[in-house]
Formats: structure tokens, sequence, C-alpha cells
């Protein structure tokens, strides 16, 4: 081997050896994944709801590994109260039919979940509804308790674009624990939505909350949070077991693949990369006077381009500016739902055009303008040239101005 090619090989591996040292050392990245696991310690985890639940109950709490049906039709002595929290508990029917037979015995269900399955809101005459925080570019909502005799500040929290509440529920039966609202400006009404409830069932009671995110580690650790989350749990029973549950969650409790582990580990983990690195290395060195030459085939020519501006020319030639129209009208349409998110069922909707200039970052008036142009163009017969280039003039400059060309 030259010189040269020594001094290569060299930078090279030096080059490899620093992209290491910067990797090993920079820092983890942070698991946002909703998991609700009680033992993982990430954001979405709950390893700080079972350590409090272990201090406020102490020989009360029992985690429970099995599926409610299967837990609970093992024995009649279980009594207390039975602690869902995940971002979705879902029953199945048989489950759901033995849950509420054993809180109509005198047991209490506490439910925290942003959505529930149908028959359970049928059964408690209740329904629900997505909560969005009014087109504010920065998420945030914020949580209170209405029961005046639990004492805690105003929560916030800033992680989510929409939230859940219940939008029908049964008055005479219901009582309402917590409710949600977003910021608005000082000439709005503020409107508060209900997202924690509780409600007789039988001899026992039901417990729901459409927030389950206030019993993560992130939030119960954030600014003043833990006391929103300990006047939730104020509303379970003060005595009796409470069974946590751990069979309906996001996150696996426990990992059955070895990798896992290995891949887990740090030191493990960039072993095993310097492995593949140097397997890598040797294929290519190795390999290379071994194998076979590979013939080069040229890829077909993608004519998608040239196709459609023939199209657009044998239109234009014969003089069928209305199809054309009417076709620039409908991509641009659907270039708003696609790509801006907006709907575009009626083109003179006030707050549709105002969401529209912000999410584009145009001036209000341009983009009424511009939709007034295409109501006019989509209810004419015939539309003439001149027309149809203030058209799609309009439309191009719109596209840059959202492209931030």
């Amino acid at each position: 081997m030259s010189k040269k090619g020594r001094i290569y090989i060299v930078i090279g591996m030096l080059t490899l050896a620093a992209i290491f040292v910067v990797e090993y050392n920079k820092p983890k990245k942070i698991n946002w994944f909703p998991s609700f696991v009680s033992h993982h310690k990430i954001p979405y985890g709950t390893y700080v709801l079972n350590d409090l639940m272990e201090k406020y109950f102490p020989n009360r709490v029992q985690q429970v590994q099995k599926p409610p049906f299967e837990f609970l039709s093992r024995t009649d002595s279980i009594k207390g109260t039975y602690f869902f929290v995940n971002e979705s508990v879902s029953f199945e029917e048989a489950e759901l039919n033995t849950l509420l037979d054993w809180v109509d015995q005198g047991n209490k269900l506490f439910v925290a979940s942003s959505s529930f399955e149908r028959k359970l809101l049928d059964t408690l005459h209740l329904d629900q509804r997505n909560v969005y925080n009014n087109g504010q570019l920065d998420p945030l909502f914020y949580y209170e308790l209405v029961n005046p005799k639990i004492k805690h500040t105003r929560v916030k929290f800033t992680k989510d674009y929409y939230t859940t509440g219940f939008d029908r529920i049964d008055t005479v039966r219901t009582t309402v624990l917590g409710q949600v609202f977003t910021p608005s400006d000082s000439t709005e009404t503020v409107s508060k939505h209900i997202n924690t409830i509780k409600q007789p069932f039988g001899k026992g009671e039901i417990v729901l909350t459409s927030f389950p995110k206030a019993f993560t580690n992130y939030f119960i650790l954030k600014d003043n949070n833990l006391e929103y989350t300990a006047g939730l749990l104020s509303y379970l029973d003060k005595d009796g077991n409470i069974y946590m549950d751990n069979f309906h969650k996001s996150g696996k409790s426990f990992y059955t693949s070895p990798m896992y582990l290995f891949l887990n580990t740090k030191e493990f983990k960039w072993a095993y990369y310097l492995i593949l690195i140097g397997s890598l290395i040797y294929i290519i060195f190795e390999g290379k006077r071994k194998q076979r030459a590979i013939p080069v085939v040229t890829p077909l020519k993608n004519q998608t381009l040239a196709f459609t501006r023939t199209i657009a020319d044998m239109y234009y030639e014969k003089g069928q500016l209305e199809l054309m129209t009417k076709h620039k009208i409908d991509y641009f349409l659907e270039y708003l739902r696609s790509r801006l998110h907006v709907s575009t069922q009626n083109l003179a909707d006030e707050t549709f055009l105002r969401n529209l200039a912000l999410r584009s970052n145009m001036e209000l008036e341009d983009v009424k303008n511009l939709m007034a142009l295409i109501g006019k163009l989509k209810a004419k017969q015939h539309v003439t040239e001149t027309e149809l280039k203030d058209l799609n003039k309009k439309i191009q400059a719109f596209k840059a101005n959202v492209d931030g060309k």
C-alpha cells in the first residue's frame, strides 16, 4: 500500500474515533412516548405516581398485572378501588360488564383516559368531544378542579394541541369535578369544558377523567402541578385497597427481546455499532476483489412533467380555458387541505379566511381577494385567458409565500 493510502486510512480512523467520542458523550435524547408504565421514569411514565400512591396510601396499593376480567373473576373477596391510567383505556364487552358488576357491589372505578369506549359512555349517559386551542400557534390548556374545598392553583399544560372533554352529561346523577379551557381574547367569553366527573353506579361509584397526563412524571414534577394531581387522588376512598392496573398500558411493562437490554446500555450499544462498522469495512476491502462486476442499468426517465405539459398544451390549444381553470382551482384547494390542513368547504367563511391568512403568512385582504377570484371563476361559464393568467399568478404568489421563497 502506498504512503498516501496509509495517510487516508489514518485520517479516516481518526475521524471515526472523533465521531464515536462526540456521540458517546452526547446527552441522551428524551423519550416522549406516552407509556404510562408504573416503573418507567420517562416523562410520560407513571413512576412518580406509583411512588406517591405507596407514600400516601401505605399497605393499600396492589399492582395488578392481569386483565380485569381474569383478576375480578377469580374471587369475590376483592374490594376497594380499581385504578386505570393510560392514553386510551378500552375494555372488551365482557371485561366492562365484569367491572360494572364489581362496582355495583359497592366498589369504585377510577379511569384516567383521553377516550372511552362507547358502551361505557352510553351506560353513564355521557358523550365526548375534542377541545382545541382556538387556533393558537402554541399549545396551551388550563386545568382546574371545581371543588372549593380542594386548594390548588390553576395549572397549565403546553404539550398538547388538543384535549378531550365531556360534551353531554346526566346532570341529575353526574357530579362535575374538573374543567379545562383555553386562553382567549379579552373580548371573548372563556368556554370551559368538563373533563372530570363522578357518578354513582349501584352501590359503588365511577370517576372518569379525560386528562391521563395529569398522572405522569412530567406533569407531577413540573411547577406546582402536584396539587392538581393530589386533588384528583383525593376522590379515592379513604380506606380499602387500591388496585393499580398494569395491563391496559401503551408501553411494555417488560421486554422479552435481549436486544432491548443490549441497545439500551450505552457501552453495549456502541460496542455493537463498532462491530457492525468493522464488518462493513472488512466487506469493503476484502470483498471488492472477489465480487464480480455489476452491470450498470440506466434507470427509466421520469416523464411525468413532460406528460403534464403535453396535456396542458392540449387544453390550451383547444381553448378549453374553463376546464383548465377548474383543474387549477381543484389542485389549489387540495394543496390548502394537505399542506395547510384547512377545510375548504366554505371559501367565504370569515374564520376560514383568518386561519388561512395566519397559516400562509399572508395579508388577510390578499387572501380574501384570492378566494373571491376563485369563487367568481368557479361560477363563470366562460373564462378569458387574462382571467386564467391572473388566477395562475396569484396562486403562484400564494404558494411562494407559504414556501418562503
